[in-house]
Order: structure tokens, then sequence, then C-alpha cells
């Protein structure tokens, strides 16, 4: 759940704008004046002015193609979306695309504006969504579903796509839910299924075109249902194969992202150093819909990193993945770095770490002022035997000598995720999850000098199971609300040390999620009657109502309980069964008989093909920039180089120019406290104030 932010609850349900069914197209006229009076009634203004560095101008002239990319949430959570962020510097690019941006606002600038009858605008030039002629929405996660629905009457644009006039925007979506488009397909013109970085271009190109010609719209949804990749509800095919980026290290890495004014969820520099994992967790959708593996290489990275650095003003580079560790370079990319950097403040984080992987040598060379922050690691269950049946393929030893290596590095700070309710989990399961991270925390404290024991600190976050398609645990049910309470209650009686912070998800919440993500068509509805009801922001823990949904669901004759927790039969078809992922729905079945024996599966990257399917196209295999095999070594003899050897090897890169961070921080915090209503800022042209914050894992 998201951290919720210091406001109340506003517990009535707000009046719903109604869209125009025969909407014609929006003048592209700014809002800016009716938007100004409202900003000094509303918490962090500087969430609806736009004007950040690297933007795109801002203007109201109609252009071939009117683009707007737009993240179902806060401007906090979407604005260093990386999603987002690649979009938006392909769509900038196309010759004759105009694009901006828009999120949705807050509750208490909702409430503002329907009481004022201001409609949905974007973020650069202020003008209602509903005159553009192409909407993106990425899906970044079940409960988003409510999110989108509130967005898009905030706009004025009709939920449903076949109530759409020939002038109304195109509404396509895509990201990790769209592999499972049946309970949001009637609210989307198309879905676009896999990597998004060809296929984006390829839609707004066609569609520019199209328009240009005067095609009409039923005539350009045809065209798109034609896209390899792309998915047309009113367009049906038999089989929609998921895009493939080939070879993410000939992709261009954006080095100039736009600059937020506040900070936000990844507030840094992020560099995807690598796409895809091939370890083969068992409930992970994430590691079953990015394979293969595709590295970027060391030297990309590093001079990507040198960039962007220089050109944000940020003072941390992320190296996001899936798992970061798992990089066959990520010793001499840290090394590289950290010899780049050794003489500032600059930290290099990696927000995912595998604990078979990290080890003494990287915990060495992470610097100082990274280690001040928390690390992060995954084992994700408390017993062996329960780690084999979701083929995590790590032991307790390896989560000891982690922590052990970690603490005697200097980290002081450590965060460990597990999963309730996970399939065949009993109770000693649940007690093991404690034994564990009283182990964790011993060792940590026997790692660390006498005199900073008081400084240990070991937090425990605890998921909850939820089945997702395309995963061998997608035939998996999920416990019920009662008993994941009463899973729950046993683990914080099973003896965990007091100086352990402990914090679970909420079982209400995953079991919509659960519902969501398994659900066919009739799920659209249920997630339209909730929002009807008042559900909005079900991913905050403080605007989450369960209510609305459990009294949709009886409206609909819809049993909650019964969705989330059955047990399918694996020869049941499946909602998304002609969605082709690239894993074989042989594979996958496969893989849930092998839980159920304890039986794993070594990752394919270090030993021989799994053929779980994804590599049977021609052009689609793994891309290593070196063997993973022979990692060990290579890091071994990495950690015996001298800082000085590092920058010496670096001197030919560009030099860092680290902008100044306190004149952009003075302005930012001027917008937003001393903001004059009637006025809108100019794009700022200093670089983003420095932050150290420790980055969350990407799962």
């Amino acid at each position: 759940m998201v951290q919720k932010p210091r406001m109340c609850r506003q517990t009535e349900t707000p009046p719903r704008l109604q869209p125009d069914i025969s909407l014609s197209k929006r003048k592209r006229e700014s809002l800016r004046p009716a938007l100004s009076r409202l900003l000094p009634q509303v918490e962090k203004p500087v969430r609806y002015i736009g004007g950040e560095l690297y933007a795109s101008p801002s203007t109201a002239a109609k252009s071939p193609l009117d683009v707007a990319l737009v993240y179902p949430d806060l401007y906090d959570v979407g604005g260093s979306n990386l999603a987002l962020v690649i979009l938006y510097d392909i769509a900038r690019r196309l010759p004759g695309v105009q694009v901006e941006r828009a999120y949705l606002p807050w509750v208490d600038m909702i409430s503002l504006m329907r009481a004022h009858d201001l409609e949905l605008f974007s973020l650069e030039s202020c003008v209602p969504l509903a005159s553009f002629d192409l909407i993106g929405i990425t899906l970044p996660h079940e409960l988003a579903g409510t999110n989108i629905l509130e967005l898009l009457d905030l706009a004025r644009i009709p939920l449903h796509a076949d109530q759409r006039g020939e002038d109304a925007p195109l509404v396509i979506a895509g990201g990790p839910v769209a592999y499972n488009p049946e309970p949001f397909v009637e609210f989307f013109d198309a879905l676009c299924i896999g990597d998004g970085e060809e296929v984006f271009a390829e839609v707004l190109t066609l569609v520019r075109d199209l328009k240009q010609e005067g095609v009409g719209r039923r005539q350009i949804l045809q065209a798109l249902a034609k896209l390899p990749g792309v998915y047309v509800g009113s367009q049906p095919k038999p089989c929609i194969e998921r895009r493939v980026l080939a070879d993410l290290d000939g992709y261009p890495v954006v080095t100039q992202p736009c600059l937020p004014f506040v900070e936000t969820a990844q507030d840094r520099f992020s560099v995807e150093i690598l796409r895809g994992c091939a370890r083969g967790c068992r409930f992970c959708s994430a590691g079953m819909l990015n394979r293969p593996v595709r590295e970027r290489s060391a030297t990309t990275i590093v001079r990507a990193v040198i960039s962007g650095l220089s050109k944000t003003g940020y003072n941390e580079a992320a190296l996001a993945s899936l798992s970061s560790s798992d990089h066959s370079q990520i010793a001499q990319i840290v090394r590289r770095l950290n010899g780049r950097y050794a003489e500032s403040d600059v930290k290099i984080s990696l927000p995912s770490q595998r604990l078979d992987v990290f080890g003494s040598v990287l915990a060495q060379l992470t610097s100082a002022h990274q280690k001040k922050g928390t690390l992060t690691f995954a084992p994700e269950a408390g017993s062996q035997r329960l780690r084999d049946v979701i083929n995590k393929n790590v032991s307790e030893q390896d989560l000891i000598q982690a922590i052990s290596a970690a603490y005697r590095g200097g980290w002081r700070r450590c965060k460990l995720y597990f999963m309730i309710g996970l399939p065949t989990e009993t109770d000693a399961d649940i007690i093991a999850i404690a034994r564990l991270a009283n182990l964790a925390y011993d060792t940590a404290q026997e790692a660390v000098p006498e005199k900073q024991r008081s400084q240990v600190r070991l937090s425990l976050s605890c998921a909850v199971f939820v089945p997702k398609a395309h995963t061998p645990f997608q035939w998996c049910g999920q416990p019920s609300r009662l008993e994941l309470d009463r899973r729950v209650r046993l683990l914080r009686s099973s003896g965990l040390k007091k100086r352990i912070d402990l914090k679970w998800h909420d079982p209400a919440a995953s079991q919509i999620e659960a519902v969501v993500s398994r659900g066919g068509r009739p799920i659209g509805q249920l997630i339209e009657q909730a929002w009807r009801r008042g559900a909005r922001f079900d991913a905050w823990s403080e605007q989450f109502v369960p209510a609305a949904w459990h009294e949709a669901a009886q409206a609909l004759g819809l049993d909650l309980e019964q969705l989330a927790g059955a047990t399918l039969s694996l020869d049941s078809p499946l909602p998304w069964d002609f969605i082709d992922s690239g894993v074989t729905k042989n594979f996958l079945v496969a893989e849930y008989q092998r839980a159920f024996h304890e039986q794993t599966r070594a990752d394919c990257t270090l030993t021989s093909c799994s053929s779980c399917g994804v590599c049977q196209r021609p052009t689609i295999r793994t891309r290593l920039a070196q063997s993973r095999r022979d990692r060990q070594e290579h890091t071994r003899q990495l950690a015996g180089d001298s800082a000085r050897t590092a920058r010496a090897q670096e001197a030919a890169l560009e030099p860092v120019k680290l902008g100044p961070p306190q004149a952009h921080l003075m302005k930012a915090n001027f917008v937003e406290t001393g903001f004059a209503a009637s006025d809108f800022v100019e794009p700022s042209t200093e670089p983003k104030p420095a932050k150290s914050d420790f980055a969350e894992p990407l799962s």
C-alpha cells in the first residue's frame, strides 16, 4: 500500500460529472484562469501547474496528433514512473506529434473541480484532456481500475469505448495489468500488450497518418487491430502476441526526464540496467512476463548515469531492474561509478538485491553515503520447504551471509520482504518467518561493533499472496480474509524481537487485487459499480473503502471471497488465454506441478534452457553483457581494484557537472508556499535538488 498522506478522507461521495455521449471535440483553450482560482485552496498546488525543466513546450496550438500520457494516480507517484518517462520521450521525438502529461488530482482538488465544473486538464498547456486526439493510460496495478474511471469522468470522456463519438479521443492503455485485459477492455479503445517502446511509436505514427488522411474512428481502430501486440476489444483476434524489445542495450536511455517540483516516489535519476528475470519465482508475474533477460552493457550504463546526473542535478542514481544484483557486470558497474564519484556525495543505489548474489564484495563496493539508507532483501518465505515450493532458490544460509556481509560492510538498516498466504503454507511456515527474522537480527548485532549495536535496525514487511495471470500459481486460490487475518495474528504472536518493526498489507485490498487479477469482463462491471459507490485511490490505505466493493459485488450477484479463493482446474479456460506472453501454458502447468512436489528449477542464465518457450521466436533471445557463470570470479577480481585505478580507467568519460541544486530548491519552495494564484511559474532553468532516500525494490 502507498504511504498515506496527512489529510482526512472525504466521506461523502462526490457528484459525478456527466460526460456527453455525443462528445464533440473540446476547444483547446487554456483552463489556467479557472484553475488558478482553485490552487490556493489545495494541498501542494505545484502538482497542477507544469513548467518543469525538460517538459515539452506548452502550447494550445493544434498539431497533426495531440497526445496526452496519463498516470492514474498522484503526480507525486507517477511523476517519476520510468515507463511514462520512456513513452513521453518517444512521443516528443516523433514528427507531427505533440505530447503532454496528466495525472489524477488528489481528493481535495477533485472535490473543487467537481464543485466548480472544471474538467481534467493536461499539465503542460492546461487544456482539457478531452481535446486531445489520443490519450495513453498506463495500467500499473489492479487497484488502479477505479482511478481510471475517475479520471475519465473528470475529463468528461464516456467511460465505455462503444459510447464515444467520432470526435472523442482514442483511449489506449498498456502496462503490466494489460496482460489480462478483459476486466478493462470496455473502458479502452485499444490495449498494447508487452514492451511499449516499439509498439507505442507504431500506434502514434499510424493514428497520426490516418487522421491526416481524414480516416474515421472505426477505420482507425480496425487498422490498430492489425498491429502486432495491439488488442482492440471491438475487433477481437484469436491470439495477441506480446511485443518484446529484442535489444535493450541498443535502445537509448532517457537522460533528460522532466524534473517534478515535488519529491516523487522515485525521486532520483533511474537507469534500467536490465529487463527480464529468469529466476522463475512461481508467484511473480513480472518475472514471467518480462522474459527473456536483456542487459545493458556496463559502459552504456555508466555513461547514462554520468550524463543523467549532469543534466538533472540529482545526487543519486538508481540502477533499476527486477533484480539489479543479477546483472552480469554489476560489480564492475558499481566500482566504475564509485570511482567516478569518489570525491562527491553521489549515491549509487541498487533497488533490488538477491540474497545469493549480495556478499562481501558488493557490500564493500557500496559507498558510505549509500549505507545510510536501507538495504532490502526478499526471502519471501520463512521455511526452506516453502521457498522450494515458490522456486525462490535461496537458502537460510544465503540470508545470514548477506546480512553479515552488509552489517560488517557498514550498513545499519535492513528490510526483509515476506509473503503470507502462499500455496501449501502452514502455521509452521508462518512461525518460521519470525524465527528467520530473529536470526537475521541476531546476525546483524553480532556483525557490528558492540558500541554500534543500538544503531541496528531491521524491518519486516509481509505482502499477501495474489494469484496472477500468466504465472504457475494462476490456478491457485487466495486464503479467505479471516484466514489471512489469523495468519497475521499468528506472526505477530510468534516471538518477534521487540526491535523488529513489522508491517503487513491489508488483506481486504489484496482480495480485491486477486479478484481483478483473474477476472473476465464481468469484473469490469464490478470495477465500475464500486467506483460509482465512491471507490477510488484503492491502493491508498486511508482512501480504500471495502464496503464500496462488497456492495457492488452484491448488486451484481458476485462473491468476492469465492472469486479470490477459487482453485481452478488446469484445463479450465482462462480469460487471458488468448494473450500469448511467450511463456507456454505447458511450462506453467509443469511449474505448477513441480511446486506441489517441492521441486525447484534453476535460472536458465546460470545453467541450461528451461524450455519456457520465450526464446522460440527467431529474434528473441537472452542477451547478457557477459556470462553470469563467471561473474563470481570476475567480482572477486574487481574487489581488489583501488578507487584510484577505477578513476583512471574512467578518465576518458565526460566530466561530471553537478548544477546548483539550492537554486532549484528555493524556486520549488517559493512556488509551493508563496504562489500567486493568478500567475503560473515559468519553466525552471536550474537542476533538481539533491535527495538521499534509498530506493525500494521494483516488484
